[in-house]
């Protein structure tokens, strides 16, 4: 029997079939052996032990499309990147970090910011001007008045879609709308630190519909850029890419060179400069990886 893995918790996977509820599962010690660990999102074959009880053995994982690190996931269709306009402000360091991590894994992303209702208008205007000139899709939303969780649906039907972000951002308030039977916990906001406690515990992926799923992740608050070299950074910021081909030298790094066409893209205002400056930093800091 063919299924998903939706959960994983204390070495039980249970496994969503369509049309048949989900079982509960051991992994079969060669996974062990070979040093393979199930993921949530995994396409797996599976014997069923006791159809009554729901149980079973997985036997086997079906070849992955790719899979992250963190959160420890597989098969993802899109991302949905969520961080809130206000309340707490939106780390905009860490924001990159994670699209440089879809990027990376040729993962489709969109940006979705939530909490609309407490921004001032320059506040998420600033926000949509920044990513959609950099290409990616944004959507601004609020879970307490459920403004534009239509739109939402409809980017997550037929997929299966990660929801990363940070904690006390609305993550498992929009996972509810959408599908209410999650009950997940929303915890709220520190008013003294405005951060948020780590409500999700472990990847969770839940059904809303026959072949569409959204997972919810471990909400944290850093980032840590290290499988690729620093000479590959560039490529994941794809606003950079219409402008390489006015730098001066091939190779170019935008850092140091002069005749720099990304640089001089970024002074006319046509690549944001908070994006350039995080990646200067990112850039350093693999830099300074590299060195040590």
């Amino acid at each position: 029997m063919l299924g998903k893995i939706v959960k994983g918790i204390a070495g039980f996977y249970y496994v969503h079939v369509v049309e048949s509820g989900v079982y509960e599962c051991k992994a079969k010690g060669i996974f062990r052996k070979e040093k393979i660990k199930p993921l949530v999102g995994d396409n797996v074959e599976m014997d069923v032990i006791d159809e009554k009880e729901k149980t079973g053995n997985i036997v086997r994982i079906c070849p992955r499309k790719n899979e992250l690190i963190r959160p420890a996931v597989a098969n993802i269709d899109q991302a949905l990147i969520v961080f809130a306009v206000t309340k707490p402000k939106p780390h905009l360091n860490l924001l990159d970090r994670f699209l440089i991590m879809m990027e990376s894994k040729d993962i489709p992303v969109t940006l979705c910011f939530n909490k609309k209702d407490l921004a001032a208008d320059e506040e998420w205007r600033g926000l949509k001007e920044v990513y959609e000139t950099c290409g990616y899709p944004v959507v601004f939303t609020s879970a307490l008045k459920e403004e534009n969780i239509t739109k939402i649906r409809r980017i997550l039907e037929g997929k299966t879609t990660a929801l990363a972000g940070p904690s006390g951002v609305g993550k498992s308030s929009l996972i509810n709308l959408l599908e209410p039977g999650a009950n997940m916990e929303t915890g709220e906001i520190s008013r003294k630190i405005e951060r948020g406690r780590h409500t999700t515990r472990h990847s969770e992926l839940f059904a809303i519909g026959g072949e569409t799923y959204i997972m919810d992740t471990p909400g944290f608050g850093s980032l840590y850029v290290n499988d690729f070299e620093k000479e590959d950074l560039k490529y994941y910021f794809r606003e950079f890419e219409p402008y390489e081909g006015n730098c001066k030298f091939q190779g170019c790094s935008h850092i140091h060179e002069p005749g720099c066409g990304v640089k001089d893209a970024m002074e006319t205002g046509k690549i944001p400069k908070s994006r350039y400056e995080n990646y200067l930093e990112l850039y350093r800091e693999l830099e300074q990886k590299q060195r040590y």
